[in-house]
């Protein structure tokens, strides 16, 4: 897998959790799945994620949309 399908991947996990928690536990979950998604937004305008960066640290293969 390289970084973008990763990236893709937690972050979708991290919404499917915190929308769960959110419904299991407190309404305030909701604020880490806005997170999630507005870092998402900018990364797609900027091309800066944190995520990708940390990742390509740790020596995952690099793809096509964080360069």
């Amino acid at each position: 897998m390289n970084v973008d399908r990763l990236v893709f991947a937690i972050a979708g996990c991290f919404i499917l959790l915190s929308v769960t928690l959110s419904q299991l536990h407190s309404i305030y979950w909701l604020g880490f799945t806005a997170f999630v998604g507005l870092n998402m937004l900018q990364a797609a305008f900027t091309g800066f994620c944190p995520l990708a960066m940390m990742l390509k640290k740790l020596g995952v293969q690099p793809g096509n949309a964080f360069h």
